[in-house]
């Protein structure tokens, strides 16, 4: 099982350590940050873009399909109640590739990403709390 953890600074600033990469994570001035960084869903939508890409890329480059300046826009709507995002759209944009008869197949690939797919057969997260009471090392008293 993959493990990422993130470690809040304070100030509403957060670090998250990926292996030897370090990504700074900041939430909007109405939360108390300070836009030192992206913010969560921010980070979302770009993992969503570049995993996407990724997969698109590798298989245009393995079937001669030129990716020169190819871009993947992600956009996406706010909702409240829950807050979250909806109407998620990814536009892969392959300007100087001849894919017409590859689009379908295009398509295919960019849907197994494990984010996409991740998004689309989720159907919930599980959540643990761990407090003082819990940890190993508990203070005497």
């Amino acid at each position: 099982m993959g493990k990422i953890t993130t470690t809040y600074k304070g100030g509403m600033l957060f670090e998250t350590q990926m292996g030897k990469h370090t990504i700074t994570i900041d939430v909007p001035a109405s939360m108390g940050g300070s836009d030192r960084g992206p913010t969560p869903p921010e980070f979302f939508v770009a993992s969503l873009g570049s995993c996407v890409g990724a997969f698109v890329a590798q298989y245009c480059e393995n079937n001669g399909i030129d990716t020169t300046d190819m871009t993947v826009d992600v956009t996406f709507d706010k909702a409240d109640d829950p807050t979250r995002l909806i109407n998620l759209q990814a536009t892969i944009n392959l300007p100087h590739g001849d894919c017409a008869k590859r689009v379908k197949a295009i398509e295919r690939v960019a849907e197994h990403c494990p984010v996409h797919a991740t998004i689309k057969t989720m159907e919930g997260l599980a959540l643990k709390i761990r407090g003082m009471e819990q940890c190993d090392l508990m203070p005497e008293g």
